[in-house]
């Protein structure tokens, strides 16, 4: 999905030809600022009528509401790498495929290209990266630096460990194919992994996520059926404090219930 330089997961890493981009940097578009300044502070309203029902507080707490698109951009860029990794691993099996018929190695990146595209589009972020390898390879640049540049641009494990495995078999004069086969079948099991640990979690993320809204709706509730049930919560000094103190456990089981959700393979 399009939506700014670079919005998502499928999208650049930053301007420029595809060798100068840092897939490790993630530059928010204006409509994601927007959006997600509008997200954080439309929180910062919810948690000051929720905990304080204070202007004061909503004020006070509405910078780091427009902060929330610089926190964002943590999740966005980890997503597109992971977006990345998938999409290389789908690269090299067809590769390996291709150099298994018999295709010389410039063919079979042209050929790897095109198949590519298919799936992914012209703009596709591995179609664009295998386009940079082909043309590389037609400048008889060496395929493993090219391999080592993108490693090195994608924050990624998988395309380093490949590109030092495809430098070794070059050099040693080994089984080329075979070798690429092999690594290939390796990278695939280890995304195919990742992957399913991302679906396992992705229901516990969900059930995050309503929880987080738990609190926030039983309030509501008492407030609309025992009208004044906490009005001295809000009006004294004490029960001001225990509002503070309940937003400060909310805040650390919030960010404590992410963390356990952050599963790395």
């Amino acid at each position: 999905m399009k939506t700014g330089r670079t919005s998502g997961p499928a999208q650049k890493a930053g301007p420029g030809p595809p060798d100068t981009r840092d897939y490790r940097v993630y530059r928010l578009s204006t409509r994601e600022w927007i959006l997600y300044g509008c997200m954080g502070i439309s929180a910062c309203a919810v948690v000051a009528y929720t905990f304080y029902r204070s202007l004061i507080a909503f004020l006070l707490m509405m910078p780091v509401g427009m902060l929330y698109p610089l926190y964002k951009k943590r999740d966005l860029r980890q997503e597109r790498i992971r977006q990345l990794g998938l999409q290389f691993k789908e690269g090299i099996l067809v590769l390996a495929s291709y150099l298994g018929a018999g295709y010389s190695l410039e063919n079979g990146l042209a050929m790897c290209t095109g198949e590519l595209e298919g799936i992914y589009g012209k703009q596709g972020m591995i179609t664009e990266e295998f386009s940079t390898l082909t043309n590389g390879v037609r400048m008889n640049r060496p395929v493993e630096l090219l391999l080592m540049e993108f490693g090195a641009r994608s924050g990624l494990e998988d395309v380093d460990h490949f590109a030092q495995v495809f430098a070794a078999a070059r050099r040693s004069g080994g089984e080329l194919v075979g070798i690429i086969n092999y690594t290939a079948g390796i990278i695939r099991d280890k995304v195919q992994v990742q992957e399913e640990i991302h679906t396992m979690t992705a229901a516990r993320v969900f059930e995050q996520k309503i929880m987080n809204g738990i609190p926030f709706l039983i309030v509501l509730y008492i407030d609309l059926t025992s009208l004044g049930f906490f009005r001295v919560m809000y009006e004294t000094m004490m029960g001001r404090a225990v509002m503070t103190i309940c937003l400060a456990v909310y805040l650390g089981a919030w960010m404590l219930s992410k963390k356990i959700l952050e599963i790395e393979v």
